[in-house]
């Protein structure tokens, strides 16, 4: 007798599958209803009309921006305004917190948030999460506003293809971050956004934070390798050939990979653990706070991840990176001029950093000995925090003021329209 056998892998997979078409299909029957109710209710179907509807509503897709959304919902605590935050964190800290006007949900992850999302009644909806009508994610017929909020200071168009293209609004941290995204806009012929520049609540939250840290009495001098994800960056590309010298150069090194690297590129995570093991000298971070680190730290290496700009920033302290020369071909970056290499964050980073080549990787002591904090580096870091971190310490409550005042905005140009 033969047996159908079904690998775990492929197992997963389909019960994953299962479980968001069970979802999806709940939600669709909910709004089915949903309409019912105000078919019959003989009143105009529409975003006000809708059951459901919430005027604010947040989500967040991930850990990583629990720093981001924290100040703004407090904000909107603050002013006793009601707020809807949706979460795909299960254990979100949010849910220990006793807040009066805002109003926490876990929607499960992937597939199942998705499911939720497309079917949202709302005015408007705050998110990092990119792609909205390009994949799963899709536009409600119920939500009038979506908005997009940039989660770090540097360049949006460096997420994957058209990431911001079907946004009503996108936050900005900083103004020169408008140019690029106008440049796409009128190269594929979509609708204008409106661009608000609110600057960066997760870099102000993060001020605080890091200010409140002591400084360690017993201190020994500490390299970050913090680099991004993906075949190009640094791990993945160079692993070993870079984490050999520098072990041997006997610095204390804290090793801190991109939260993505754990579901995209375990096997090289798990091969590089092994291997350095048994060193007294590396040290692992996998916490959701990355300040601990850069904090300790007194110099980091990375290559193009957007920690290099939260470090200097933050920190005010030398970074060195290795340019891995990354294929821009899935990012938004390549359909600008030049095909994307001439970006600002790529300008800036020649001006800020210090450039390790490959060739060079077995003196990595005497480079980091020699990397010198110049009045030139701290200058240029000093020109790129004033253009990339604007509103400092006020950007929660300029993205409160623009999602209330978009709400405002539309319930005053309704009852002009009906007078």
């Amino acid at each position: 007798m033969n047996f159908l056998y079904i690998d775990p892998g492929t197992g997963s997979m389909l019960f994953s599958i299962l479980i968001g078409a069970a979802a999806t299909l709940f939600f669709l029957v909910k709004a089915l209803w949903l309409k019912i109710k105000v078919f019959f209710s003989g009143k105009k179907s529409g975003v006000e009309m809708d059951a459901s509807y919430k005027p604010y509503v947040i989500y967040n897709e991930g850990k990583q921006y629990l720093n981001l959304f924290r100040p703004i919902v407090e904000e909107f605590e603050r002013r006793k305004v009601n707020l809807s935050y949706l979460t795909s964190i299960k254990d979100d800290p949010i849910f220990e917190e006793k807040l009066e006007y805002v109003k926490s949900e876990y929607i499960g992850e992937g597939n199942a948030a998705y499911a939720k999302l497309n079917m949202l009644s709302a005015g408007i909806v705050l998110m990092t999460t990119p792609g909205l009508n390009v994949y799963q994610l899709k536009r409600s017929r119920r939500v009038k506003y979506y908005a997009n909020i940039i989660h770090g200071a540097s360049d949006p168009t460096m997420m994957r293809l058209f990431a911001l293209d079907f946004f009503d609004a996108v936050l900005l941290t900083g103004e020169y971050q408008i140019k690029d995204i106008r440049y796409l806009e009128d190269q594929r012929g979509i609708t204008k956004k409106e661009l608000i520049v609110v600057g960066c609540p997760y870099l102000d939250a993060l001020k605080e934070k890091i200010d409140s840290i002591p400084s360690e009495n017993d201190h020994k001098f500490t390299v970050l390798v913090s680099p991004s994800w993906g075949p190009s960056a640094l791990l993945s590309k160079y692993g070993e050939k870079l984490l050999d010298p520098l072990v041997d150069s006997g610095f204390n090194i804290i090793i801190r990979p991109h939260p993505q690297s754990r579901k995209t590129e375990n096997q090289v995570l798990e091969r590089i653990t092994e291997k350095y093991r048994t060193c007294e000298n590396i040290e692992w971070d996998y916490a959701s706070d990355n300040i601990y680190s850069m904090k300790k730290s007194d110099i980091m290496i990375s290559d193009f991840s957007g920690i290099i700009y939260d470090y200097t920033f933050l920190c005010d302290k030398p970074v060195i990176y290795v340019n891995a020369e990354l294929n821009l071909k899935p990012y938004d970056a390549y359909d600008l001029p030049n095909n994307g290499k001439t970006i600002w964050q790529f300008e800036v980073l020649r001006k800020i950093g210090i450039e390790l080549k490959e060739e060079n990787f077995l003196n990595i002591k005497e480079i980091i000995q020699n990397a010198s904090d110049s009045d030139e580096l701290s200058k240029a870091r000093n020109s790129a925090k004033n253009e990339a971190w604007m509103h400092m310490g006020e950007s929660a409550k300029l993205t409160v003021d623009y999602m209330l005042g978009k709400i405002a905005n539309n319930s005053k140009e309704k009852e002009e329209t009906n007078d």
